[in-house]
């Protein structure tokens, strides 16, 4: 038992290397937006549970259980490496065919199937197969409980591997490899043990196929000692259908609860991908912490279904302390997570919030699985069926928690009401369970015959005032995140808060009326003179570079300004704006069109509720410019719009003369992190050029600069244009910023792709392949050396001969203007 155990660890842990990187492969052509991400999700869960419900009914008793599971094992490890092969080509088949609308989502659905379902059936029927290697007594049972804790467990390696060293160091190739080793050593020592054991090692082998007709439910000779302790009031199989209904509502909310805690902690922590990987850590061991308590109380217990009962009730008390902790405490806790430069430290602290504020709920669902088993099972019958079933319906109900919350509560009702809807079923599935035992049962004595029905009432009381007492999410942390506390006092007036698909946005105006827009729980886009100053050279540089921008893509509505700056230039007769939060552009258009010129409200753009890698991959059209404003790309996901893969698709859609323009961040982010993403940029664009945009003398964050042809720009003509009454609106706009001329404009010049050859010769580029940016940029979270990555990239900077032109006295004003702007000359 010890050796299986051994066994289902790594089992587990190769299982969540897989699923983290196969999310991050199926992620690049279906997209991440809500609803594929529900899509694979859904799939990925889905295969489990068919996996773990058709294997008793498919392979005979008979076969020796761990030569089953071993080669279980090898096959799942064969799939892993052909899926290496398999998903590129089924992303180019779901590229030519994929969409919106209905076909869309079902070609998405198709595509997650063809990728997911062959491993995934798979992994979930390898534990109702090892199953079978045990006795359907307390014992027995308990040891299936373990089972499930060291799968959990190896889940946990699993998550903090990949997530921590394998794909921060490697590649998803090297981290498929890892788990495939993990999954030949597993069968490899399966099939050892299994040449060395009978079949008929398993005492109940001679029951499975006499049981298999009748579901498992034998006579009453054969019933456990655990079974012989149920209540008179039990009639079988209608007290088992209970039991699955409970494990498949603890499903639900548990799921439920890790979605939407997983969005509250990633506001508290920041959005990175060692962010994700520390929550599902944290909610992987409390399982496994509860799965193992709950395996040896089932040894012992008198009536498991009433333990499995008050784990459930008792659990709306454990959803409420996380909770209270989450938006009413934690956000408050005096800490400055910017005090230390080393993110490691910071990964400590939000391992120990994370275990403080979310480790009682796990704990309890965890417990759950081993006692549901401890409830339903029958001396005799077949421990694959029972392992099967049970886990099925947790797994289906955990497939429907996941895609409700994730696309529905909390979008529609918020963050309170979703967990107060978590409460409500854990207490009906507590009550399932408890009613017909607690309010039927017959005590020695009188005074006990109240005593079971009292406690229940009273708990459901208790109950249904904590569900009364679950807290609004505040204005504080959606706006200031990681940084709440730190804002206490001196955060303005947050008069927006809205929590969407997959994010959440407030709006907030400090006293010197400056309005921010706030999303990833930090400042993204703001009225203030610097980021505006930004967001007008990003939108003006788009326009203005091209002869005739016809039609242009902006990716990332944000506060709109740089749509709007775009949306004003004359030639521009179609907007195409990608967001992949539907909430953005409704309160941008609310609060922002004073600053954004109604760009959202203008006939001529057209707003596209998806993430912009999927679109521009499952688009037929081309564009005269593009410019990419998109979040943070320390953010988990936003990595993806930085790849040289993604830069290449969005130059093969422009149009002859075309340019692309990219915002790149200097603040909270590491000089490896803009190194990675300046020299990826250069690889796509070799004539790539970048604009610095500073503020108050010191460097502040940068516009890139890519076009089809080699750049050339004739500052005479600019200044004529600027001057031309078509583009009037243009030069206001330049001028509401400080730029109030050509000159001005391309006095930003902080260096082109042949002259910085020498700063980004040591850069790692960021592909499709590893995502290197995301790591890189999530360990310069806490950073803001800004103005020295900006002197950095100066120390190459050499006027550009060849690049502009114009008569003598203005090259000479233009080069005078260069040297003299912040940084200067080498």
């Amino acid at each position: 038992m010890p050796v299986l155990l051994l066994l289902f660890v790594g089992s587990g842990c190769a299982a969540l290397i897989y699923e983290i990187v196969w999310f991050q492969m199926l992620e690049l052509f279906v997209g991440s937006s809500s609803v594929s991400i529900g899509v694979l999700l859904g799939t990925f869960m889905g295969g489990m549970c068919l996996g773990s419900f058709l294997l008793p009914r498919i392979i005979s008793p008979r076969q020796h259980p761990l030569r089953v599971y071993a080669l279980l094992e090898l096959s799942i490890g064969v799939i892993g490496l052909l899926l290496l092969v398999i998903m590129p080509l089924v992303g180019r088949v779901y590229v030519s065919w994929g969409g919106y609308g209905i076909t869309g989502y079902l070609l998405r659905g198709l595509a997650a199937s063809i990728c997911l379902l062959p491993p995934t059936l798979l992994m979930g029927a390898t534990l109702p197969a090892v199953a079978r290697w045990v006795q359907t007594t307390p014992n027995g049972v308990s040891w299936l409980g373990f089972f499930y804790a060291g799968n959990i467990g190896g889940a946990v390696l699993g998550c903090l591997l990949a997530g921590f060293y394998l794909l921060r160091v490697f590649d998803m190739t090297t981290s498929t490899f890892v788990a495939v080793g993990l999954n030949a050593a597993v069968g490899a020592l399966g099939l050892l043990v299994a040449s060395r054991t009978n079949v008929a090692a398993s005492p109940t082998i001679d029951h499975f196929v006499h049981d298999m007709d009748d579901d498992s439910i034998v006579s009453d000779d054969r019933r456990s000692p655990t079974d012989d302790r149920r209540s008179p009031t039990d009639d079988g199989r209608s007290s088992t259908t209970l039991v699955y209904v409970a494990i498949g509502l603890s499903g639900f909310c548990a799921l439920s609860a890790e979605v939407i805690w997983t969005r509250l902690l990633s506001l508290l922590f920041g959005a990175s991908t060692y962010t994700f990987s520390i929550i599902l850590a944290v909610f992987l061991i409390g399982l496994g912490i509860g799965s193992s308590i709950g395996s040896l109380v089932a040894k012992s217990i008198r009536n498991p279904r009433v333990a499995l009962g008050w784990c459930q009730l008792l659990n709306v008390g454990a959803v409420a302390w996380s909770a209270y902790m989450l938006m009413r405490s934690l956000p408050y806790w005096p800490i400055n997570t910017s005090i230390s430069s080393n993110i490691w430290f910071n990964f400590q602290l939000d391992f120990v919030r994370g275990f403080w504020a979310v480790l009682p709920g796990p704990i309890l669902w965890g417990a759950s699985f081993p006692l549901a088993l401890a409830a339903v099972a029958r001396k005799g019958g077949d421990p694959g069926r029972l392992v099967g079933g049970v886990y099925a319906a947790n797994t289906v109900g955990a497939i429907v928690g996941s895609v409700v919350s994730s696309l529905i509560l909390v979008y529609w009702f918020g963050s309170q009401h979703a967990q107060q809807v978590i409460m409500i079923v854990s207490g009906i599935s507590g009550l399932l369970l408890l009613a017909p035992v607690e309010f039927s049962s017959t005590p020695t004595t009188k005074t006990l015959r109240w005593v079971a029905p009292t406690a229940l009432v009273i708990a459901l009381g208790v109950s249904a005032y904590l569900v009364r007492t679950v807290p609004t999410i505040p204005g504080i942390l959606v706006a200031y995140g990681r940084y709440a506390a730190t804002w206490l006092g001196q955060e303005g007036d947050i008069f927006y808060v809205g929590e969407g698909l997959s994010s959440s946005v407030a709006v907030s105006r400090i006293s010197s009326g400056v309005l921010n827009y706030h999303n990833a729980g930090k400042v993204q886009a703001s009225s203030q003179p610097q980021d505006m100053r930004l967001q007008r050279m990003l939108g003006h540089f788009t326009t203005l570079t091209p002869n005739e921008p016809k039609r242009v893509l902006v990716i990332g509505c944000g506060a709109g300004v740089t749509a709007g700056a775009v949306s004003i230039d004359q030639h521009v007769a179609d907007l195409v704006i990608a967001e992949i939060e539907p909430l953005v552009p409704k309160v941008v258009s609310e609060h922002f069109g004073e600053h954004n010129f109604h760009v959202v409200k203008n006939p001529k753009t057209h707003v596209v509720i998806d993430d912009a890698r999927h679109f521009l991959l499952t688009t037929r059209e081309k564009f005269d410019a593009i410019t990419s404003d998109p979040l943070d790309p320390w953010v988990k996901g936003a990595a993806t719009l930085y790849t040289k893969e993604f830069f290449e698709l969005a130059k093969s859609k422009l149009n002859p003369g075309g340019t692309v323009t990219l915002f790149v961040q200097l603040y909270e982010s590491s000089p490896e992190a803009v190194k990675s993403e300046v020299a990826t940029f250069f690889e796509v664009f070799p004539n790539g050029i970048i604009w610095g945009n500073t503020h108050q003398g010191r460097g502040y964050d940068t516009v890139m600069m890519g076009t089809v042809e080699a750049p050339h720009f004739n500052v005479d003509e600019w200044e004529a244009k600027l001057n031309r009454p078509e583009y009037a609106a243009v030069k206001k706009s330049l001028g509401e910023v400080g730029i109030y001329s050509a000159l001005d404009l391309f006095a930003n010049y902080a260096g082109r792709a042949s002259d910085l050859k020498g700063y980004t010769g040591d850069a790692q580029i960021n592909h499709d392949r590893d995502l290197r940016l995301q790591y890189l940029a999530g360990l310069g979270l806490n950073l803001y050396q800004s103005d020295a990555i900006y002197r950095d990239i100066l120390r190459y900077k050499q006027f550009p001969e060849g690049l502009f032109s114009g008569s003598e006295a203005t090259m000479t004003q233009l080069r005078n203007a260069i040297a003299s702007a912040p940084g200067g000359e080498p």
